[in-house]
């Protein structure tokens, strides 16, 4: 049997299991002062949809006045098994009190566990961790609001002779911990962490999705490819309405070449300072496929231009004249269609500021906001506030060619949102805790496919940036409608932290980007010649981040970015396939080692080497074994520096080869092709 028959019949084992006795299926929850494990003792419906590629399973069941839904999918491809559960007031009256919901409450047989994975962007920047769960227990707890700073909804579960990917699909707070007992590792995971609440008519909530990816054999390599092609295939969303398949894509932002001297270079672009750097990127042949233009291009809510406060002053998405006169903005976008490229535009709708002005104004309401102060949190769960939202980001995106939706949230909504419950809890005189998080991650989640919809209808992009303070928004359900161009804001600054971080999240999130610059701090552009091969390596991912001075910086060397750009064009069409850590993670304060990547795509058998002597490693040669060679192939090496080809046996590339850099801070690629049968 197959490694992959293996998978799936593991994957089929736990679906049945979820469903064929309704006591197994692995929620707990407390309604009315009764504990409740899955649908055990309940009277249940069973309805199923699909066929033999993807099954899916919709169980429901009612208790008293409140109806409870599990909508469950297996994918026979890879026996991948997800599901989500639904809560629902079904009564002309407010239900009892709903609490301890745990999204995934379950065991896995095995001995020796082990849980391996990485912690959050914000503080651990993707730090790895990996537990012996016999000798302790492993918790994680997020209540910010942003799923992904600080703590990691991905988990690889080692147990017994294989394992279980396992992500929970929920953008606001969440809690698990993970306990082995024997045989047993037990796993209890909330999502909506406060939620003890009553009901009220109508109302529907909901748990996040949970998603399993059993594999066999306890090899770390083997389990993560498994879902990175999982994932390219089945969780990704799709570039247009046609569904074509993402593909690598480069961006360049212009607002650091503006030469204004704001704070803050991302509020810099006026109506007379595009051109100029478009007329260069054109000349110089270094034309982005999408023109990156970030915040600070919005009126504030009294109608003034926006000089450097681009943080307090969101809510309109009222393009500033004064910045942008007449069409001129639209202008500087057609003028990037002409030449091929797109234009993707930032947003940050979970914020607003000034409110009695955005009301006097803009329309908005009062009661739309959660909080008191200057800056609030916007009530996206309110259904007419979520229609206001989404009509203004539509319009602008209509009224100004752009072609893609950039997404940011730069606070702490979880910290919010208890503020509502409490308005709600003394207006009814019943719990109400977690109401509002859930409706607010909801709405957040209407809202973006509110946006692909739209772009869909109109020959946009269907998919979205996913930032929050860079890496907050990543969890896997908000992967299923976007991505994030920039994983960490704080890969903008050292390669080290790059390498770093890309030793860890590539196993879980295949598309996505960093910067490509190297800086002492985030916002900093060197004025300098540029990225050195060596920083643009350690950048090599499926979106290439460009920007720069490119005309206020006389040092610049286009031929260095060109061939930088033109290396990365030459790979990436294998950053999406099968990824190995060749090294240990390596903490981005440590610069003593090694640092080495493969990527392979056996379909084609094309693969590359990225190895990388770090600034203060000693050690002038490192020898890399490639596990997926195979030892009766004969492959073709070309080094992309010195230009030699060399031919070796798929065995000596799994015994190791050697590569020497006889420089700190310096790097290999080698081209690897398979011209001999598998």
């Amino acid at each position: 049997m197959s490694v992959k028959s293996q998978n799936v019949k593991a994957g089929a084992a736990i679906f049945d299991k979820l469903l064929s006795v309704p006591g197994n299926f692995p929620i707990k929850f407390s309604y009315g002062g009764r504990v409740y494990h899955g649908f055990g003792g309940l009277s249940t419906r069973k309805m199923t949809l699909g066929g033999a590629g993807v099954r899916r399973v919709i169980l429901t069941a009612q208790i008293g006045d409140l109806s409870v839904k599990a909508d469950a999918k297996y994918v026979a491809e890879y026996g991948q098994v997800e599901y989500t559960v639904y809560f629902e007031n079904v009564s002309d009256k407010p239900t009892q009190v709903l609490s301890d919901v745990y999204a995934l409450d379950m065991d896995f047989d095995g001995k020796d566990p082990v849980l391996r994975g990485c912690m959050g962007d914000h503080d651990n920047w993707y730090s790895a961790y990996e537990q012996d769960l016999c000798k302790g227990d492993k918790y994680f707890l997020s209540l910010g609001g942003r799923a992904t700073h600080i703590v990691f909804p991905y988990f690889d579960l080692c147990h017994g002779n294989g394992g279980t990917m396992i992500a929970l699909g929920w953008a606001g707070t969440w809690e698990a911990l993970f306990s082995a007992d024997g045989s047993k590792t037990h796993v209890r995971a909330k999502t909506d962490v406060s939620l003890n609440a009553v009901l009220m008519p109508g109302e529907k909530i909901r748990t996040g999705l949970v998603v399993f990816l059993p594999y066999k054999g306890r090899n770390y390599d083997d389990a993560a490819n498994l879902w990175r092609s999982w994932f390219m295939k089945y969780n990704l969303p799709k570039a247009n309405a046609a569904n074509d398949p993402l593909l690598p894509f480069s961006t360049a932002g212009f607002a650091s070449d503006t030469g204004l001297p704001n704070s803050d270079g991302s509020i810099s672009e006026r109506s007379f300072t595009w051109k100029p750097t478009l007329d260069k990127l054109v000349a110089e042949d270094m034309i982005p496929d999408f023109r990156w233009f970030d915040a600070g291009w919005y009126y504030d809510p009294e109608n003034k231009t926006v000089e450097v406060d681009w943080w307090g002053t969101v809510g309109t998405w009222e393009l500033d004249r004064e910045k942008w006169p007449d069409d001129s903005f639209l202008q500087s976008n057609e003028a990037c269609h002409r030449l091929g490229m797109k234009v993707l535009t930032w947003f940050e709708p979970e914020r607003v500021t000034n409110v009695p002005a955005l009301c006097k104004n803009y329309g908005y309401k009062e009661e739309w906001s959660i909080g008191d102060g200057h800056v609030r949190t916007n009530d996206l769960g309110d259904p007419d506030c979520l229609a206001w939202t989404l009509g203004r980001i539509t319009k602008f995106l209509g009224d100004h060619g752009v072609d893609m939706y950039r997404e940011d949230n730069n606070s702490d909504p979880g910290f919010a949102w208890p503020y509502k419950d409490g308005v709600e809890a003394r207006k009814y005189g019943v719990p109400r805790a977690g109401v509002t998080e859930n409706k607010c991650i909801c709405g957040h989640y209407a809202l973006w496919d509110g946006i692909i919809e739209y772009c869909r209808k109109n020959g946009k992009c269907t998919f979205v940036d996913s930032c929050a303070s860079g890496g907050g928004r990543n969890d896997i359900e908000s992967m299923r409608r976007g991505f994030p161009l920039m994983r960490s804001d704080f890969d903008r600054t050292t390669s080290a932290m790059r390498l770093s971080q890309s030793s860890t999240f590539c196993r879980w999130i295949p598309f996505h980007g960093s910067s490509t610059k190297e800086a002492a701090s985030q916002l900093e552009y060197n004025k300098d010649k540029g990225s050195s091969p060596y920083v643009a390596r350690a950048s090599y991912l499926p979106i290439y981040n460009y920007g720069g001075e490119f005309t206020h910086n006389p040092l610049l060397d286009y031929d260095l970015m060109r061939r930088n750009f033109s290396e990365w064009k030459s790979v990436r069409h294998l950053l999406t396939k099968d990824m190995y850590v060749l090294t240990p993670w390596r903490h981005h304060d440590d610069k003593t080692h090694w640092t080495a990547f493969a990527y392979d795509d056996p379909e084609i058998g094309e693969s590359i080497l990225l190895a990388f002597r770090m600034e203060e490693a000693e050690e002038d040669t490192f020898t890399a074994k490639l596990p997926f060679a195979d030892k009766d192939a004969k492959y073709e090496l070309r080094d992309a520096d010195s230009g030699k080809i060399t031919q070796t046996s798929g065995a000596e590339l799994l015994n190791g080869m050697t590569v020497t850099l006889p420089e700190p801070k310096s790097s290999a690629l080698i081209y690897i092709n398979r011209i001999g049968p598998r």
